[in-house]
């Protein structure tokens, strides 16, 4: 009999909303998405335990938790960083971050530019594998010509850049989760912690993760 696909829960709570999926193998199982510009904490866990009600599984058959790290908002980044770093203990399965900015680009046919809202008139910004940054529309990077632009302020972008708009390909939780599933099994994955973009520099937070798995 051959092996189940893995079951991989992954979520969000990285922008205004409260966000989750259960992918099997390829297969969606199930996913909701919520928006909500506060309460992310009490909403998350009740969230999680009713797709995997709806999917009908249980927590122990969870092969993996993947999460988004952000950038985005403070809080929200870390009510699901420390979700996901404790079921992951709890569970004894890995934890796979996944950035915002990738999770939005993923699954799109052509080099990707790829922009989430930082307020304040900035923008996250990623062109293709480079390095994210925080910017304004006057201080954007170098730009690949002709590049697919996703996200927010896409068209003034695509504008800059020769690009041509796109929407993303899925939801946020979903993409997570896929990108997730491609990382499974890989040597030393880092356990999952917040990414926080100060001006044009990436950096994830100086907050050690713990280790979740023993080796």
């Amino acid at each position: 009999m051959p092996a189940k696909a893995p079951l991989i829960l992954g979520f969000d709570t990285s922008s205004a909303h409260c966000a989750a999926a259960l992918l099997r193998g390829e297969t969606l199982v199930a996913q909701r998405r919520e928006e909500m510009a506060r309460g992310q904490a009490e909403r998350l866990m009740p969230l999680i335990e009713e797709i995997l009600t709806e999917g009908e599984a249980n927590w122990s058959d969870l092969d993996a938790i993947a999460v988004g790290i952000g950038p985005g908002n403070f809080t929200g980044i870390r009510i699901s960083v420390s979700a996901a770093r404790g079921l992951a203990l709890g569970l004894d399965v890995p934890a796979i971050g996944v950035s915002s900015l990738e999770a939005q680009a993923f699954g799109q046919n052509a080099p990707v530019i790829s922009s989430v809202d930082a307020r304040r008139d900035h923008l996250y910004l990623q062109v293709v594998d480079q390095p994210p940054g925080r910017f304004t529309l006057e201080t954007l990077p170098p730009l690949l010509d002709g590049a697919m632009c996703v996200g927010q302020q896409a068209s003034e972008i695509a504008m800059r850049c020769n690009g041509t708009v796109a929407e993303p390909r899925y939801p946020v939780a979903e993409a997570i989760a896929r990108i997730a599933a491609s990382r499974l099994g890989a040597p030393d994955l880092p356990a999952p912690a917040p990414l926080y973009l100060r001006e044009a520099d990436a950096a994830p937070s100086r907050e050690q993760p713990p280790a979740l798995l023993d080796d």
